[in-house]
């Protein structure tokens, strides 16, 4: 279920773009407790502004095993993996067509209805 989402340009970084995610995010879901993250979201920069922002939140960095060779599931951030590649299923989100970061965010919150409308109605 997508919670919130900002589409930024392309020259904004992941972590950076990940705090103002955050920093949007506090108003709507204050009882958030704990992040999951990737290797990108380690750095000190990222943990100082997310301490600014949300300093309760507790924040998980999900790592890949240095012994693992080829495909290795990742626990908690195989859900964020297979939500993408659902929502990479719709044809408008599969390439960048849109213009304006404002159509881009229609079209992924219209895509993840979609997702969510799929799940209600047949929950096999």
């Amino acid at each position: 279920m997508l919670l919130h989402a900002i589409v930024h340009p392309a020259d904004i970084q992941d972590r950076d773009g990940g705090i103002r995610l955050l920093a949007t995010l506090f108003g709507m879901y204050p009882f958030l407790k704990k992040l999951f993250a990737d290797a990108a979201y380690q750095g000190p920069e990222f943990h100082k502004a997310l301490a600014k922002v949300l300093p309760r939140l507790e924040t998980e960095i999900v790592k890949r095993s240095d012994r693992a060779k080829g495909f290795v599931v990742l626990p908690k951030r195989w859900i964020v993996e297979r939500t993408i590649a659902w929502l990479n299923r719709c044809r408008r989100l599969a390439k960048d067509w849109e213009n304006l970061n404002r159509k881009a965010l229609a079209f992924l919150r219209l895509a993840s209805i979609r997702l969510m409308l799929r799940k209600l109605c047949n929950p096999a």
